[in-house]
């Protein structure tokens, strides 16, 4: 039986890693994403503020896939969901069963002037361009905007302006300079009123001005105002956009394209096409847009092929769960717990921030865990997914896998 697995975030390598500790040599899993390695989303902001370095926290994907699963970087071009056959730069990839997990694309250009007038933080480039951006920034009026709906990982932007705050402190810049968080949404994380509560406190503390109900439509990068969907105008010196959000290009091609790239999601993800399933197609399956989520839904994928090569019906079902660490600044974090099940209404439960958990972070290296858990020294230990436990043992770049060498990495090289 040959899997192919189209995108390795979150989705992608849960998948597979089940697949290959469940079915070992009786699947061919093949894994196909665009990048080299893998990107946790805290980590473009350790980046980004200068906590770290971007080759510290860039997790290669030969380093991360499992025995029995063969990793291909490359693009895709095309993707027949009728003969589950899909085209790439590196050939033609044709499947028993195809999962499609690629998740959202990222257009800053669709926004007008925020490519020439202001920055965007949530891809890697993005990010890592900004650590040398903030390094030179002399203080003045930040905006931190959403310009668009859906987006993924809601709690980012409220970290973001909270970490700009201790940004600016830490430089002495905060008494000169004005935060201001731009949001559609009405509560910070709407499904969870005590991490709202927690957050509003924080920002009514710290002195950032929060704007809720707001999206920002352009950027005047001649006259340094912000524009929101309202017709307001809001001055900026500093503008760090959320870009707007897009379905993968690929999937909205030929007989596939709908809003999100297809038709119908079934019961336990599979679409209206035999043998395709789509996991982490945040706008599809109608969950809110983070990795724990893409986790989940992919946990249930691997559970139906499971099954299915066992010749027994699925009986795994997705709950809507997921739980997230949220950075407060001051080196604090809290975690959110959220459940969205069908017919219900979100809820959630929140770890008050004054019992959350000191970060201790690594002065160099890349982190020892693997995808799905809050790496870089978040407190994660009662949060493991199958990638987890079942990680490659860290690499030593100098002298390969497991091999004490004297690096930077001490012990942890071991």
């Amino acid at each position: 039986m040959r899997v192919v697995v189209l995108g390795a975030g979150f989705g992608g390598l849960e998948l597979t890693t089940r697949l290959s500790d469940e079915l070992g040599d009786a699947a061919d899993v093949v894994l196909i994403d665009k990048a080299d390695g893998f990107v946790f989303g805290f980590s473009k902001l350790d980046v980004m503020f200068g906590r770290t370095v971007a080759d510290a926290v860039v997790h290669p994907y030969t380093d991360l896939v499992k025995p029995g699963v063969r990793f291909v970087q490359t693009t895709i071009r095309s993707i027949d969901p009728v003969m589950r056959r899909v085209e790439t730069d590196a050939g033609v990839f044709e499947a028993d069963l195809l999962v499609v997990a690629l998740g959202a694309d990222l257009d800053p250009a669709a926004t007008p002037g925020l490519v020439e007038g202001g920055h965007e933080f949530y891809t890697v480039a993005g990010a890592f361009a900004l650590r040398e951006v903030l390094a030179d920034f002399a203080g003045g009026r930040v905006i931190v905007g959403v310009t668009s709906t859906p987006f993924k990982c809601p709690p980012a932007p409220s970290e973001t302006a909270l970490l700009v705050h201790d940004f600016l402190t830490d430089r002495g810049l905060r008494a000169a300079s004005e935060i201001s968080l731009v949001m559609p949404l009405g509560a910070p994380v709407p499904p969870s009123p005590g991490a709202s509560e927690a957050l509003l406190a924080a920002f009514a503390e710290r002195e950032i001005a929060w704007c809720p109900n707001q999206l920002v439509r352009e950027l005047d990068p001649g006259r340094k105002v912000v524009r929101l969907a309202d017709g307001g105008e809001m001055p900026y010196d500093l503008f760090l956009g959320v870009p707007v959000h897009k379905a993968p290009a690929v999937s909205r091609r030929r007989a596939c394209a709908s809003t999100v790239g297809f038709p119908s999601i079934r019961s336990r993800f599979e679409t209206s096409f035999p043998g395709v399933y789509a996991s982490a197609m945040s706008r599809a399956v109608g969950t809110p847009k983070a990795g724990v989520f893409a986790e989940g839904q992919a946990s249930v994928v691997a559970a139906a092929i499971i099954a299915r090569h066992g010749g027994r019906g699925p009986t795994v079902e997705y709950d809507g769960h997921g739980q997230c660490y949220l950075e407060f600044g001051h080196d604090r974090v809290a975690r959110v717990d959220v459940t969205f099940a069908a017919g219900h209404a979100p809820t959630g439960f929140f770890e008050d921030r004054r019992r959350s958990w000191p970060i201790t972070r690594p002065t160099s290296g890349v982190p020892a865990s693997g995808v799905g858990s809050v790496a870089n020294g978040r407190r994660s230990d009662r949060y493991e997914s199958a990638s987890v436990r079942a990680r490659s043992r860290p690499r030593c770049r100098r002298r390969g896998p497991d091999r004490g060498c004297g690096c930077s990495r001490g012990s942890r090289c071991r």
